[in-house]
């Protein structure tokens, strides 16, 4: 194991010099050895704790770190814990820092030292010697550990080096605004009376349960580090929130900090025109008077301020119940089917009482399983409103132990709290946090909803993004839930375009995909056995739009079950972590990034993960994504994961059915850019025995295979170099190079196995049949309109399989001379000028022409003069007329 960490109490100089030494050692892990500064905290909570994995002392096996890389530090009585890394056999030590050699008791394997102002620069100047590239992201956190180990540049310490690597970041497009917010100085007299003025000012609202500062001043001009004074402002009276307006002389200026998640003030500063982030933000005003802005500001106040977690947001819907008649086995079999751990038995409508898998499994145990569920079933349940607090469900589940809690509306039962939900309220609720242990503060940690509203911005096109607002927009109008899922949110945060739009909508589905297209005016194509459309809008665009739903499979690799659920359950169907996250589109949460299965951890360490164990014995058919996605994202298929791969091949479970989605799933695979890695891929877990069994030889990828996927990969490119708008069948063209040395039995037998269209397959058998008669043809070298002669009949995919299997070079020539020029060659003369000449008007005009047409591919003939003497040689006009 390979740690980078540095000082106890550790700066923003500290932060910035581990996130840039592990640009140099991308694999080692980041660990704070204890405390760090307040203001550090506050800056990786807001802007890249998503973004780093850092780890504590406490939380690694300190025994088995064999590299430790320690920066802006030399000493181990400062490094806390990890100092017992020190002791390990064979460790290589490593230490870069901005102080002389010698400060401290620790020399290491290499020493990066110089005499900076900043141990931030030691890694800048090194990145600039290697050409190393940095996002902005990254030059921000860089520019912050300069500037504030250099106190702006204002320390004695501050070299020239400094002030270099600063305009080196901020050229690599660091954010000054950022760095100005975290690091402020002291105020002047002047802003000292704007800040006592400000004192006066505040006005102290309660909104929606929530204490919110307004205050209000007026200048004649800006005023220089306004933003700063109000910060001060906030943190010396240590308020919640503060939205401050500064009226000068045709603009109102306003200033905003929140410390509380109920309150996005980045959210209010863009309803007023301007931006920012959930806890700082900004925005100006034109036109407009004080008393106009006040009252646009309390009116975002109240519609966007949320007050505590209720129950009706941390609730699971719709709930799956049973009767408490029904014999314990079959309450079993739901606990099992929708892999859940405890369930609400009904009767006439009301919650007679819960039952758990574990009293269901020791029932069974003991021979049980015949009796009621009544019999075992808890029945002293308590149920709450969907008002109810996070308090009273935590009171319910922690103090009292309930499994979980119903939720009734009226009496009717609308949904239900699990530990589940109740656990992940509490970890991403920043109030709620653990603390660490050795510094008492808050550690944050990544939570399951943020807002991705600048990405969206950054990444998506400004067409793409209105035609989500106005879908979220339809959305609101019939009162349901709109978000975009799966590949789509994946993509987003990888900063990827993806065109592929997924819409799923808490509601009817159908019904929805209906309104959205006759809004935009386009095709809806219904699908009512899976509850999803297609809309297909007048550009030709297609949005998938899916009512929210639970599958379930009654057997292993059998076809899924649907049943209405809600956007959690719908996301836990998922086939990986890395697509289940949805991005909610409605008006008020547009742009809400909706993780509830650390999917952006997986997405970071780029990792294939499955949901849940079943998965592959559900459905078989994801283990060609599994490994489509490691191959085409260079991810890597988790540990876990690979394990449980190698399960369901072993339980031949893709023998048990004549299952198309396996034929489907190989089909994307061959229209990947580079499919011969995936399908080598398929080959290590042993899953060529099942796609084609009769293939002897193609057991494994032996050089023979690969050759041949290579050459229809490169014959491919050719056809789309000289055609760019030919349509191929890619897998077509990939099947017949696999089963070349194949007869019609195997080909007949591998579509009649995953239930392959008829036209297909008889394009297989047929192109295989005429190519194969062809192939000796070609190896004889012949001129070249008897070639145009033998190809004229062929279609792209025929051509492609002769360019893979062919064996002499002179055969892809002739072939790509075909697709070149041949095919295009038509004779000077045409049917108006053989009328001209007096030649009479009939079938033997297209032998004339043809011949005419071999002559010039031939090279007999190269001019009109030529094709008219030719013609009056072949084809005198005596004999015609006789």
């Amino acid at each position: 194991m390979h740690i980078i960490t540095t000082h106890q109490n550790a700066d923003f100089d500290g932060l910035a010099s581990m996130i840039a030494a592990q640009k140099l050692y991308p694999s080692a892990i980041l660990v704070f050895p204890g405390s760090r500064e307040e203001s550090l905290h506050e800056f990786i909570a807001q802007n890249i704790s998503c973004n780093y994995d850092f780890q504590t002392a406490d939380s690694i096996e300190l025994a088995d770190v064999r590299r430790l890389t320690i920066v802006d530090c030399q000493s181990s009585d400062k490094i806390g814990r990890i100092a017992e890394c020190l002791q390990n056999q064979d460790l290589r030590l490593d230490i870069y820092d901005h102080h002389s050699q010698g400060r401290g008791d620790l020399r290491g394997d290499s020493d990066h030292n110089r005499i900076y102002g900043a141990c931030t620069t030691v890694f800048t100047r090194l990145f600039q010697e290697q050409k190393t590239s940095i996002s902005p992201e990254e030059a921000t956190i860089f520019a912050l550990g300069i500037y504030g180990n250099t106190q702006s540049m204002t320390r004695s310490q501050t070299r020239a080096e400094d002030l270099y690597a600063a305009g080196w970041l901020v050229a690599q497009g660091a954010k000054l605004h950022v760095i100005s917010h975290f690091l402020g100085g002291a105020l002047g007299i002047a802003q000292d009376e704007i800040l006592h003025e400000l004192k006066q000012e505040a006005d102290l609202f309660t909104i929606k349960k929530f204490p919110v500062t307004i205050a209000s001043l007026s200048r004649p001009q800006y005023i220089n580090d306004f933003g700063l004074i109000v910060k001060r402002f906030y943190e010396m009276e240590n308020l919640d929130a503060i939205f401050v307006l500064l009226a000068t002389e045709n603009r109102i200026h306003l200033t905003a900090i929140s410390r509380i998640t109920d309150i996005d003030v980045g959210l209010i500063a863009r309803e007023m025109g301007g931006g920012g982030y959930a806890s700082t933000a900004s925005a100006t005003l034109i036109g407009l008077s004080m008393n106009e802005v006040e009252e646009k500001l309390i009116a975002l106040l109240h519609r966007h301020i949320q007050p505590q977690p209720l129950a009706l947001e941390m609730m699971t819907r719709p709930v799956i119940t049973i009767s408490p008649e029904i014999s314990i086995a079959e309450a079993n079999t739901t606990l099992t089917r929708y892999n859940i751990t405890a369930v609400p038995a009904i009767r006439d409508g009301k919650v007679a009482g819960i039952i758990s898998r574990q009293v269901v499994e020791k029932a069974l145990y003991h021979d049980l399983g015949h009796l009621p569920v009544k019999s075992y079933m808890s029945t002293e349940v308590q149920s709450l409103g969907p008002d109810a607090e996070l308090a009273e469900v935590q009171e319910l589940i922690v103090e009292q132990r309930q499994r979980l809690v119903p939720i009734l509306e009226q009496g009717e039962l609308i949904g239900v709290v699990t530990r589940t939900d109740l656990l992940r309220k509490l970890v991403t609720s920043p109030e709620n946090l653990p603390n660490d242990r050795q510094s008492g503060s808050k550690m944050p940690l990544p939570t399951k909803r943020k807002n991705l509203n600048n990405l969206i911005h950054e990444t998506l096109s400004p067409e793409i993004i209105t035609l989500l607002q106005e879908v979220g927009e339809l959305a609101d109008e019939i009162g349901f839930k709109a978000f975009a899922v799966g590949g789509f949110v994946r993509d987003l945060l990888l900063k990827t375009a993806n065109l592929d739009l997924d819409i799923v909508v808490e509601g009817n589905g159908i019904a929805f995909a209906k309104k959205v297209a006759e809004h935009f005016k386009g095709k809806f194509f219904p699908h009512e056995k899976f509850l999803t459309a297609t809309v297909t809008l007048p550009n030709d665009f297609k949005i998938d739009i899916a009512t929210a739903r639970l599958e379930y499979y009654e057997s292993p690799a059998a076809m899924p079950m649907i049943q209405l659920s809600s956007i959690k359950l719908d996301l836990s169907r998922r086939d990986f972590s890395i697509n289940a996250m949805a991005l909610q589109i409605n008006r008020e949460q547009f742009g809400t990034l909706i993780d509830y299965f650390n999917s952006q951890s997986d997405l970071r360490n780029q990792v294939i993960r499955v949901l849940h164990n079943l998965s592959f014995v559900e459905d078989p058919s994801r283990i060609f994504r599994a490994i489509r996605f490691e191959k085409r994202m260079n991810f890597h298929i988790g540990p876990h994961t690979k394990g449980l791969i190698g399960n369901a091949v072993a339980m031949n479970l893709f023998g048990k059915s004549r299952d198309s989605r396996f034929l489907s799933e190989l089909k994307i695979i061959f229209k990947e850019k580079d499919p011969l890695g995936p399908l080598v891929r398929l080959a290590e877990f042993g899953l060529f025995q099942y796609l084609w069994p009769d293939l002897r030889p193609n057991y494994r990828t032996d050089r023979r295979f690969c050759h041949g996927i290579r050459q229809t990969k490169a014959a491919i490119k050719k056809l789309y170099e000289i055609e760019p708008k030919a349509k191929i069948d890619k897998s077509v063209a990939f099947l017949l190079t696999i089963f070349h040395r194949s007869g019609p039995e195997e080909i007949q037998a591998f579509c009649n196995r995953f239930n392959e269209e008829e036209k297909i397959c008889k394009k297989l058998l047929q192109t295989k049949q005429r190519c194969d008669a062809l192939l000796p043809i070609l190896y004889t070298p012949m001129a070249k309109s008897e070639l145009h002669q033998h190809l004229q009949d062929l279609n792209y995919e025929d051509l492609l399989y002769i360019c893979s299997v062919a064996k002499k070079s002179h055969i892809h020539k002739s072939v790509l001379d075909y697709l070149c020029q041949l095919r295009h060659i038509k004779p000077l003369l045409k049917g108006k000028d053989l009328m001209e000449m007096g030649y009479p008007r009939g079938p033997k005009f297209s032998e004339i022409l043809n011949s005419l047409k071999r002559a010039k591919m031939d090279g007999l003939v190269s001019s009109r003069a030529d094709e008219e003497e030719l013609l009056q040689k072949n084809f005198p006009l005596s004999n015609l007329h006789c």
